[in-house]
């Protein structure tokens, strides 16, 4: 009878002690986070991680809008340059050139108006100091509309090498912050460390999301605006082919009225 009593006591204590550690289950530990998402990460990130994410957020949207307004940019110009070197390959004159461009304000339209100006300014004087003033005035107007097409293109180098130190920054903030929480815990189960260290990774991530497109679009724009300084390089040979001809149609016209 005794040995009854004793087993009873012993299975009441098992299924006490079983329901008391499920109860302390479901009980939220406030040591942990209770949203381990994204979001909830970045909601739960100490706030120098968090102003590191938002600052990296900020740098993956500024590559984007650059790459979207470079791209379109790009387009519309090469296609400009590209009409105006057909038009120049059918042989107008210099002033003929120059007419047909107008008031336009794309890169080989001023490259003509700029050489028709230094034959207006040159009178005459077709001979080889003209040829030389022409083609200074051709080079300058190529530099400026390089620079104008790059303009905004620096700032995806910047962010590609700055990003990842940034975002390790966060992560070595928010790693610190972790190991210093873990202390006032005293406490080192892994799903305490492990929360924090996930929210100081996030930062990291994040700037790796920021520096690998900037990187990648840095050097899609740099060989699509080589291909565009070709193809200003073609238009200008060409304005001095008809700097050339106009010269011969000159010589030949003042040596027949020599004659």
């Amino acid at each position: 009878m005794r040995q009854n009593k004793c087993n009873i006591v012993t299975l009441s204590l098992v299924i006490a002690a079983t329901i008391s550690e499920t109860a302390m289950a479901n009980v939220p530990n406030p040591l942990l986070p209770q949203n381990l998402s994204p979001w909830g990460m970045f909601m739960s990130a100490d706030i120098v991680v968090q102003a590191v994410m938002v600052g990296l957020a900020f740098a993956s949207l500024v590559t984007w809008t650059v790459w979207l307004a470079k791209t379109i940019e790009l387009a519309r110009e090469t296609s400009k340059v590209k009409r105006r070197i057909r038009m120049l390959e059918k042989g107008p004159g210099l002033v003929e050139a120059a007419r047909q461009c107008g008031d336009d304000k794309d890169a080989v339209a001023q490259i003509i108006r700029s050489a028709e100006r230094e034959a207006s300014l040159s009178g005459d004087d077709y001979g080889d100091g003209f040829r030389e003033r022409a083609e200074l005035r051709i080079e300058r107007v190529q530099h400026a509309m390089t620079r104008r097409i790059t303009r905004g293109t620096g700032i995806l180098a910047t962010i590609g090498s700055t990003a990842p130190f940034v975002g390790l920054f966060g992560t070595v903030w928010g790693i610190m912050n972790a190991f210093i929480g873990i202390s006032e815990s005293k406490t080192t189960s892994l799903a305490v460390v492990a929360p924090g260290i996930a929210e100081a990774l996030l930062a990291t991530a994040l700037g790796l999301v920021a520096a690998i497109p900037a990187v990648v679009i840095y050097n899609q724009l740099a060989r699509s605006t080589s291909a565009y300084r070709a193809l200003l390089g073609d238009a200008a040979a060409q304005v001095m082919l008809i700097i050339s001809r106009d010269q011969g149609r000159r010589t030949i016209r003042l040596s027949r009225a020599a004659e």
